[in-house]
């Protein structure tokens, strides 16, 4: 399971260093994608394949499913993890994301996202978004 929360530095090439306790989950090589929120998801390899089944089951003749499919798959990415412990994430997935020179990783469970700092500080600062407020909200999801 991915938990925790780890700030590292990206270089001007586009690396990262993946956090040691992320490593060990993820492998030596993973799927990295545009998340949500503007974040990057990273993926086991079979996690992304459970993955990819349910989406596969979308209902082809509905556009939002064709719109997230395309938005989902074209962006995503082998990462493999160097000897240094780094991933190069692509151009395209560092502007999506924001990223630029410090990033934040974050575990949810069965998958890390890379946030940058900054919109990492204000997603998770946000007045609007109180842990209490969405903890209530779970029991809509029976939690």
């Amino acid at each position: 399971m991915l938990i925790g929360e780890f700030v590292h530095t990206l270089d001007k090439k586009g690396r990262v260093i993946v956090p040691a306790r992320f490593r060990e989950e993820l492998g030596d090589s993973f799927i990295i994608t545009r998340g949500l929120d503007n974040c990057l998801f990273l993926f086991h390899r079979r996690e992304w394949s459970n993955l990819e089944n349910k989406l596969k089951n979308l209902p082809f003749a509905r556009s939002e499913a064709r719109a997230f499919m395309r938005m989902f798959f074209s962006g995503a990415s082998d990462a493999e993890i160097d000897k240094q412990g780094r991933i190069l994430i692509p151009s395209p997935l560092r502007e999506h994301a924001g990223l630029n020179k410090e990033v934040v990783f974050l575990g949810v469970s069965s998958r890390a996202e890379i946030w940058s700092k900054e919109n990492w500080e204000e997603y998770s600062s946000s007045s609007n978004l109180s842990y209490e407020q969405v903890a209530e909200k779970m029991v809509d999801f029976d939690f």
